[in-house]
């Protein structure tokens, strides 16, 4: 019975890995969007985004400001496409998570983990981290939303949902770094991708030459 139970599995498995390619898919269709618009609205506020990347008082001060920028808009454009296409994806994956591992280290780190203040998550109540700004986020939002009940549009304010306090730590930076690091690792899998076609293309045009006299 123990036997049987582990073939059905170990078959299971190899059935399951033939479809490996759709998880890869999903993934790099997920990171499209998000890095494309990141370079789009980097491109679209160039002088703005400029001015935090070079200032060392209130943004990240960093040498050569315009060219990184640059740098970064090109990866994030560049990249999104190429993720969508399927086609020097490790490499592109591997750009990609370095601008997030970058933005985790000199934006988002010492905010703490949660992109948005929850008082409840372990992750800010002292159960795994102390958050104390996002434990002190529940009653500013509370005063916030008294204040904003006098006015007479209040249910206009909320009817797109509730209001909820920014805490713009490493959460969305982080998940999209792991997604990346998949890709680096995995490539963008079988049949719906450039690159698995092109790596066919390569192998004919190798063994050709080697079984040529």
């Amino acid at each position: 019975m123990i036997q049987h139970s582990i073939l059905f599995y170990q078959n299971v498995v190899v059935k399951l890995q033939q479809l490996d390619f759709i998880p890869l898919l999903l993934l790099r269709l997920y990171l499209t969007p998000v890095m494309m618009q990141a370079g789009w609205t980097k491109l679209q506020n160039f002088d703005s985004t400029l001015s935090w990347f070079a200032n060392p008082d209130w943004g990240l001060g960093l040498p050569a400001p315009a060219m990184l920028l640059a740098l970064v808009i090109l990866v994030e454009l560049g990249g999104g496409f190429a993720l969508l296409l399927g086609v020097l994806t490790r490499i592109t994956a591997l750009g990609l998570s370095i601008t997030m591992l970058v933005a985790m280290l000199t934006v988002h780190a010492k905010n703490g983990w949660l992109a948005i203040a929850d008082a409840s998550s372990w992750l800010a109540d002292g159960t795994l981290f102390l958050n104390e700004a996002v434990m002190a986020a529940p009653d500013k939002l509370a005063k916030a939303s008294e204040i904003l009940q006098q006015q007479p549009d209040y249910d206009w304010l909320i009817s797109s949902g509730k209001f909820v306090v920014l805490n713009n730590g490493i959460e969305f930076a982080a998940t999209y770094f792991v997604i990346l690091l998949v890709l680096v690792i995995y490539g963008a899998g079988r049949w719906l991708s450039l690159d698995y076609w092109l790596s066919c293309r390569a192998t004919q045009v190798i063994t050709a030459q080697e079984l040529a006299p």
